[in-house]
């Protein structure tokens, strides 16, 4: 079941922007994380896995030039006539010198049908030097900036090692603004210990601060994580499909129509995933979520005004 124009989408907003199908080509480019290397921490989010939320992203031994070549090889009976963006997903995407940054991004956009890049970083890795870099690729290309805010509970951003109050994230996200940068946040629903109210709330926080799209994701309990042996010894409650379905319309109801919805569930890696087994369906959810918006008067920005 498609989306049928009940939420602002990002297949719609590329289609807009581009005039044709885009796709995203996830990327390892070799970078680190200070939340990692004990410049913030050495453990990371516990619920972050070791490819540094990059399991789908291509192989770091490999140039940024072949894993396009390779992503766009494996996908190319799917998709014809597309175009295609490099998304630089896996760890932290601006932790690395500024020369090394635009080595990667142009390597980058000067593979065959890259039309764009999206950077996957920390708000706490964005600085002027960064927004410069940021600023000039976008004078001729698309650049999209993917910020992981997670949640706005200061206490549960203590509780998975965020590294970083919600202050940072606010700053980040007014500089990328004023750069005139597309501004992602990533949100987490179902984190240890937060209600409804809790994931709503950081919902309506990120759209407080003026962000152009949202992520929503499900959280994944994935094995050989901090989140896994906090699993394993409290059981804490782990999102059924329905109650994250009807986490997603509310939520979506608080979100005003201008802004982009890039994400609404994600699918963890088979091999990895402990909970919950219900998300590896990725269609099955999507569907779900859409026949249930068509069944009801939520929408998109339905609750704005309110």
């Amino acid at each position: 079941m498609k989306n049928q124009g009940l939420y602002n989408s990002l297949n719609d907003y590329y289609r807009s922007l581009f005039g044709k199908k885009m796709v995203k080509l996830s990327l390892d480019a070799g970078f680190s994380c200070p939340n990692r290397t004990g410049k913030i921490s050495a453990k990371g989010c516990i619920f972050c896995s070791a490819k540094g939320s990059g399991d789908f992203a291509g192989e770091r031994q490999l140039s940024i030039t072949q894993q396009i070549e390779q992503q766009k090889n494996l996908i190319s009976k799917k998709w014809q006539n597309c175009g295609f963006i490099a998304y630089f997903q896996a760890f932290t995407n601006t932790y690395a010198p500024i020369e090394v940054l635009r080595k990667k991004y142009t390597e980058a956009l000067s593979c065959k049908g890259i039309e764009g890049i999206s950077i996957a970083t920390r708000p706490d890795c964005i600085d002027e030097k960064v927004i410069k870099l940021l600023s000039d690729f976008s004078q001729k290309s698309y650049v999209c900036v993917e910020l992981g805010l997670q949640t706005s509970n200061e206490k549960t951003a203590d509780f998975i090692n965020r590294g970083y109050k919600n202050e940072v994230f606010k700053k980040a996200v007014k500089l990328l603004n004023e750069a005139g940068l597309d501004t992602v946040c990533h949100i987490i629903f179902g984190l240890p210990g937060e209600n409804m109210d809790d994931m709503v709330n950081s919902v309506k926080y990120a759209v407080s601060c003026e962000i152009k799209g949202i992520k929503i994701q499900l959280l994944h309990v994935l094995k050989d994580t901090p989140l896994e042996e906090i699993y394993n010894s409290t059981h804490f409650h782990i999102l059924e499909k329905d109650e994250y379905i009807d986490l997603v319309l509310t939520a979506l109801s608080y979100v005003p129509e201008n802004i982009v919805i890039h994400r609404l569930t994600g699918d963890g890696p088979k091999d990895l995933l402990i909970a919950p087994k219900w998300s590896l369906n990725k269609r099955d959810v999507l569907n779900s979520i859409h026949k249930r918006m068509s069944e009801t008067s939520f929408r998109q920005g339905s609750l704005c005004k309110k």
